[in-house]
């Protein structure tokens, strides 16, 4: 025990903004460049030697504004004003690069129709929702799942794990589709990738997995279900009607 203990603290970076020593999956690393300028490294492969900073977007943006890079690596180094805004690019751009893998291996699938029929299988280890899609159909489909799995409660009340970090278009790209609002990952390696991806996104921009903000996660957790209203119904299954129909053109 004592020995794992001290392989995980070896593990483990310290950040340039807080002192805390986290392990490297939970961070952000950076090097200079050859240009002096500071360069994220989000896979942690560029040679040479780096700094680190928790991955949140407010700590990458103080040690910029307060020059804590050039401290740290004592050398002059250059941090850009949107340094934040970049890590958070490489990162999405990192979390979307994996939902295309993951599609070209045949993990992925699209439309609200069949991803339900996918959750009444239990076949869907992870449901991606759009983030500029309805409330409407979320709602039926997480129905859905814990209909499935009644006997078996899991992590989320029986719902899968929940990626609501990415617009519809951002999805289209990703996928090769068009109009893509709801999307189901099989379980294996590729999957397990995207959402670990996007937990370390979800976490630098301090939101919860499925895009909301954690104030709002927590008080929506506290609320009742309260079902469906009729009217509901029948607008979510003409918008779900009408996006199978163009995913299946």
């Amino acid at each position: 025990m004592a020995a794992l203990a001290s392989k995980e603290r070896e593990s483990e970076r310290t950040c340039i903004v807080t002192r805390r020593r986290e392990p490297p999956e939970a961070m952000i690393r950076f090097v200079r460049g050859p240009d002096g300028v500071i360069a994220p490294d989000i896979r942690a492969r560029l040679p040479g030697r780096g700094v680190w900073v928790g991955a949140r977007a407010e700590l990458v943006a103080e040690a910029a504004k307060k020059r804590i890079f050039a401290k740290s690596l004592k050398e002059q180094v250059e941090a850009p004003a949107q340094l934040a805004q970049d890590v958070d690019r490489l990162l999405e751009a990192d979390c979307l690069q994996m939902l295309a893998l993951a599609n070209k291996a045949g993990a992925v699938t699209a439309g609200f129709n069949k991803v339900a029929d996918q959750l009444a299988k239990s076949a869907a280890a992870i449901l991606i929702e759009a983030a500029d899609g309805g409330a409407d159909g979320k709602r039926k489909l997480r129905q859905s799942a814990r209909r499935a799995d009644a006997g078996n409660r899991q992590e989320n009340d029986g719902v899968p794990p929940i990626v609501g970090l990415f617009t519809s278009s951002q999805l289209d790209l990703a996928l090769g589709r068009t109009n893509v609002i709801h999307a189901a990952l099989a379980s294996g390696g590729a999957g397990m990738s995207f959402l670990s991806r996007c937990r370390r996104l979800a976490a630098y921009r301090g939101v919860t997995l499925d895009g909301a903000p954690l104030a709002a996660q927590m008080m929506r957790d506290e609320e009742p279900d309260a079902g469906e209203r009729p009217e509901e119904t029948v607008n979510a299954i003409g918008s779900e009607a009408a996006e199978d129909r163009k995913l299946d053109e």
